[in-house]
């Protein structure tokens, strides 16, 4: 019943963007998915953040016989962001630095998702820090609309 509603929100919406019901962000790109994350890795390090890896899931799959549409996940931060959320609860550093994941769907689509800092901050009982998860909120929204420009 649940994704039943979701698929028609998102056809309400016009795929404008999603949101999981396990807090994943998904935006639409009009652009490939090397090309998005491109676009992503630009507007990171003018922001002045860490590029630490970039794994291209479906170049992988290849090497060892298999096939999957692209597939490509950035793993990226700032320590001045990450590290007081994972002094304050340190089980969030599974979860940090931050990734975003480019995947083209069944339908060619191509989409720019990644986990909100809210839902970081729930699951793993992060208290006292509401002002910096906001921060961080606004920051990757506005970071990932801007490379999806």
């Amino acid at each position: 019943m649940r994704k039943t509603v979701l698929a028609i929100a998102l056809l309400l919406v016009g795929f404008n963007a999603w949101a999981g019901s396990e807090g994943f962000i998904g935006k639409p790109s009009r652009y490939l998915v090397p090309e998005t994350l491109d676009r992503l890795v630009t507007v990171l390090q003018s922001k002045g953040m860490t590029v630490f890896a970039r794994i291209d899931h479906a170049a992988e799959a290849e090497k060892v016989g298999l096939k999957m549409r692209p597939t490509q996940l950035l793993i990226f931060g700032n320590p001045k962001g990450g590290t007081p959320l994972m002094v304050a609860a340190p089980t969030v550093a599974i979860d940090l630095p931050f990734k975003a994941l480019a995947w083209e769907d069944a339908n060619g689509k191509v989409w720019l998702g990644y986990n909100a800092p809210s839902y970081l901050k729930e699951r793993h009982g992060i208290r006292g820090k509401d002002d910096a998860v906001q921060a961080l909120e606004k920051a990757l929204d506005a970071m990932t609309d801007k490379a999806l420009e």
